[in-house]
């Protein structure tokens, strides 16, 4: 039987679910945050980073007691039953294979705001076209790419948060220290409330660099710190940011909330550094989606390998690559649905089976740690069913928090695979395909 190749150390890993998150959306999504929570935004993403802090922590405690690929899917499905484990698995997938297509079709958008002499449908296709290439090669190259990438994104970031930072030194109007772009007593916390829902979007990736569990050296103890890393580094990364754009633009007026940051750019470093800050969100978006894609294409080929989707389409990998060329290809013929879509449409596809996996992994927590234990010691209350019953509550209020044409979206979804769920167990009469995720 073939395996996947162990070739990932802790910064390969964690270099991964930095990419899947994109730190440069940021700024990409800086005027939508602004609008939303009246120019608190750095108290937002610091509201989020609590939030998604708690579901990272239950993450890294499944992924330590089991080391397999498959990320929820598997985690629910030993912690809880196999139904529930197929439903999740189900969910994460529309979140997997809509995700590359997003993250795509944000590139084309910038790339066609830049140049919109050239069709858009010229970008998207370029993104897929050579994303797919890399991945089907191997995750060594998708790698070696990533490093480089991410490099020139966080110089970007850097220079931003530099320049933005200065624009306020030269100003004696501004303080270098404020709690305004934390707090404002005038906001309403509904609306900051509302801005950290929105703000939890970016922070999507940490969770999927446990589909990499198989190719990853030492996962047991890599994946779990993996996890919390990327979460404190990509939170780190946002507030500090956004701390610095709030400063140096206070309030949420701008010319055009979609090309907010490209304004701040111009004001705090000139045209040319608008150029480079156009470069480094594409450079971003192509990061993202290399990761997208790899992820995704590892959890169609852990579903197919073990026969809960059709194994001789999925269930392979490459004789020549050692790689689920069957599952990459499907990404990109996905992704090619961004030719027929806008931003908010396909957005809408993603958000819900996040959410509801998330809410999974807290409760999974919860059955495996506390409620299986004839004894469970003093300190478990607090481990086991405390902290992930809070990021339960937490994933669940960010779940009910989507638009009515998500919900509808993904409940639509979740029934469908409770159809085929029916299918696969004989309606309901026995247990779906047992996944084996250990190798050979």
């Amino acid at each position: 039987m073939s395996t996947l190749k162990r070739s990932l150390t802790l910064s390969s890993v964690v270099m991964f679910g930095l990419a899947y998150m994109t730190p440069i959306i940021v700024l990409g999504t800086f005027g939508i945050m602004a609008d939303s929570t009246h120019g608190t935004v750095a108290g937002a993403y610091l509201l989020a980073l609590v939030a998604m802090l708690l579901t990272a922590r239950s993450y890294g405690v499944m992924a330590a007691e089991f080391p397999v690929a498959g990320s929820a899917y598997s985690y629910v499905r030993k912690a809880i039953s196999p139904k529930a484990g197929f439903l999740v698995g189900w969910a994460v997938l529309l979140d997997y294979l809509f995700l590359p297509m997003v993250i795509w079709l944000f590139g084309a958008v910038y790339l066609n705001s830049a140049f919109p002499q050239l069709p858009m449908a010229l970008w998207i296709i370029g993104f897929i076209v050579i994303t797919t290439a890399i991945n089907i090669v191997g995750i060594k190259l998708a790698n070696t790419v990533n490093y480089v990438m991410m490099l020139i994104q966080i110089l970007v970031l850097v220079a931003f948060v530099a320049l933005a930072f200065h624009y306020v030194w030269g100003d004696p109007s501004k303080s270098l220290f404020s709690l305004a772009p934390l707090y404002q007593a005038g906001v309403p916390h509904g609306l900051l409330l509302a801005g950290a829902a929105i703000a939890c979007y970016s922070f999507l990736g940490f969770d999927a660099v446990t589909t990499l569990t198989e190719e990853t050296i030492n996962p047991k103890q890599v994946i779990p710190r993996a996890i919390m890393l990327i979460t404190l580094l990509g939170g780190g990364i946002f507030v500090v940011t956004a701390y610095a754009v709030q400063l140096a633009h206070p309030g949420y007026q701008f010319v055009s909330t979609d090309a907010a940051a490209s304004e701040i750019a111009k004001n705090i470093g000139g045209d040319i550094f608008v150029s480079i800050f156009l470069i480094g969100l594409i450079i971003g978006q192509f990061a993202s989606g290399l990761s997208a894609q790899a992820s995704a294409s590892r959890l169609l080929y852990a579903m197919g390998r073990d026969g809960v989707l059709p194994s001789a389409l999925f269930g392979q990998l490459s004789a020549r690559f050692q790689t689920p060329v069957a599952a990459i290809l499907l990404c990109g013929v996905v992704a090619l649905l961004a030719l027929f879509m806008d931003v908010t449409t396909s957005v809408s596809f993603i958000n819900f089976g996040a959410f509801l996996a998330f809410s999974c992994i807290n409760l999974a927590v919860i059955a495996h740690f506390y409620l299986r234990r004839r004894s469970p010691a003093p300190r478990d209350f607090i481990r086991y069913l405390l902290l992930p019953a809070l990021g339960a509550l937490a994933d669940l209020w960010l779940l009910v928090s989507l638009d009515h044409k998500a919900l509808t979206l993904g409940l639509v979804w979740l029934g469908l695979g409770m159809l085929y769920l029916a299918y696969l167990t004989g309606g309901f009469r026995r247990n779906p395909p047992e996944m084996d995720f250990s190798e050979a």
